[in-house]
């Protein structure tokens, strides 16, 4: 009645009422429809959420023994549902700067769709992997993200209900290629499910389109036929299903499945899988990121990364410019934290050869490391060092040529002149493990000493198997504060080395004992070639 008296009115009288809808009414509606939609989107996400079946917290659960199991891989074996930190390792580590900045900026319209629909999966997968080859996809999948979907396993599901399981199905919403090889290799289960990326040839070369072949969080690739075939089902169900709570798939699992566990987030939280416990040991990884980049991180990250830069070149000048009895300050102040133990003591007499110092290899700024504990300069011989690390390095270091008796001469010249720092396991490993020491070096000196180095990063790791290793320096002192620990063990004992009656052998063997010891790490027989053939797909040498 109010509208039609309006419409009858002259227009000299409608203005003070067109004056009162726009000041009083429309706010009044604007804001009474903004509260309205808030409250009809909360009441739609709960509903989609409820899950089908919920089981009794704490309640003993005997029934994945012998039985065919589907698990939700994110949120039912891992402990977090989250999907876009491990898009961004296969954007930063398999793609670019650039890409993985693109995937931080896209995340706003991820967040606003919701992580696990279907318009997030396709922006994500699009982002992550148009034009990415699948070579560099599985180097992701096969040296990067095992490490972090170790760190994030239920201890509880995978106890309980992984390992009893006779037959195993893994579902995953994102892309096959990211999930298939960890959950094949280190889980050892017999069907992975997930969405398929389509691809395209470009002369000799294929390339992904970033576009899902099958998109939706059960896959066409799970249906009767193929628990029928694969698992010989009854009626094409199985037996149990593993979802995490809040979770889309609690409906679709339903329909094939004869009973729905859901893992409380409470009890995810806490149900860390230790290390010892691990299906297997993770010993190589590779990669930069040192942490799960999620969006947060990444953006603290990325707006970092200009001082860290700065800082980087700071820290590299402080080590070669200054001298040693003053760089030792300057790099704690700089934010370089420092610590060495056991310093040796120096016999008194002049000594017909030199030292060797016999180190663990974490960095290759280990035998910086080590010179500036002794105050002095330290030669070192290296396998693979890049051009710039060589220019930059304010010690000598001599290339080894991988000839036996070459290599042999010319440590021991390079012996006759003074001490000599020598890394026997060949390469780098960033994990709490001692590769195979190499006996050659038993074999030029009995005056040895063990040094026990090791490094800590929070944002980037110093070493690389299979990408710029001429970034390692400044990716190590670009963290906000890398840390080097040294800790001298004193010379090896005459009756342990080759002039009390030892192999050169036995002798490699007790020193690595020793050093493992002293930082707690686990030996193992594993070598370089061990190390570059997994995560790089090749041997490790670098050829001309």
């Amino acid at each position: 009645s109010w509208l039609v008296k309006f419409a009858q009115a002259p227009f000299s009288v409608r203005e003070p009422e067109v004056e009162m809808v726009f000041q009083n009414i429309l706010p009044k509606i604007g804001a009474h429809w903004l509260v309205n939609l808030y409250r009809s989107a909360r009441k739609l996400r709960r509903l989609q959420s409820k899950p089908s079946t919920v089981a009794a917290s704490g309640c003993t659960i005997p029934a994945a023994a012998g039985r065919t199991v589907l698990y939700d891989f994110h949120g039912g074996i891992l402990r977090s549902r989250a999907l876009f930190p491990y898009f961004m390792l296969v954007a930063f580590e398999g793609g670019s700067f650039l890409r993985a900045l693109l995937l931080l900026v896209s995340f706003p319209l991820v967040w606003i769709f919701g992580e696990h629909s279907d318009a997030s999966l396709r922006v994500m997968a699009f982002v992550t992997f148009v034009g990415l080859r699948p070579r560099d996809a599985d180097l992701v999948a096969r040296a990067i993200l095992p490490k972090f979907y170790m760190e994030k396993l239920n201890a509880e599901v995978y106890d309980r209900l992984w390992l009893p399981a006779k037959r195993k199905v893994a579902v995953t919403s994102t892309p096959k290629v990211m999930a298939e090889w960890f959950l094949k290799e280190y889980m050892a289960a017999d069907i992975v499910v997930g969405n398929e990326l389509q691809m395209i040839k470009v002369g000799r070369r294929c390339y992904f389109t970033g576009l899902l072949g099958r998109l939706g969080p059960l896959p066409a690739g799970m249906t009767e036929k193929v628990l029928r075939s694969e698992f010989g089902v009854d009626g094409g169900m199985a037996d149990v299903a593993v979802v995490g709570s809040s979770n889309p798939l609690n409906h679709l699992f339903t329909s094939y499945c004869k009973e729905l566990y859901v893992v409380s987030w409470e009890s995810a939280k806490t149900a860390r899988l230790p290390r010892e416990r691990y299906p297997k040991p993770l010993i190589f990884h590779d990669g930069r990121l040192a942490f799960l980049p999620t969006a947060p991180a990444m953006l603290a990250f990325f707006l970092f990364l200009p001082l860290g830069f700065i800082l980087s070149v700071i820290r590299i000048s402080i080590g070669i410019v200054l001298p040693y009895n003053i760089s030792f300050a300057a790099s704690a102040l700089a934010g370089v934290c420092f610590r060495t133990s056991g310093r040796r003591v120096q016999e008194a007499g002049a000594k017909r050869r030199g030292v060797l110092f016999v180190c663990t290899h974490r960095t290759l700024v280990d035998p910086i490391m080590l010179t500036a504990a002794l105050q002095k300069p330290v030669p070192a011989v290296t396998y693979s060092l890049s051009r710039l690390s060589e220019i930059i390095a304010p010690i000598k270091t001599v290339r080894l040529t991988r000839d036996r008796d070459h290599d042999a001469a010319m440590m021991s010249r390079l012996l006759e002149q003074g001490d000599l720092a020598v890394c026997p396991e060949g390469t780098t490993c960033r994990e709490p493990y001692l590769l195979r020491f190499s006996p050659l070096f038993a074999e030029l000196a009995d005056d040895m000493e063990p040094v026990a180095l090791d490094a800590q990063v929070t944002s980037l790791y110093g070493t690389t198997a299979s990408g710029h290793k001429w970034l390692d320096p400044l990716a190590f002192f670009a963290n906000p504060v890398p840390a080097y620990r040294v800790e001298f063990l004193g010379p090896v004992p005459r009756d342990q080395t080759r002039a009390g009656g030892r192999t050169s052998a036995e002798v490699a063997n007790w020193v690595q004992r020793r050093l493992g010891e002293a930082l707690g790490f686990e030996c193992t027989g594993l070598s370089r070639r061990d190390k570059y053939i997994m995560l790089a797909g090749n041997d490790g040498v670098v050829r001309k």
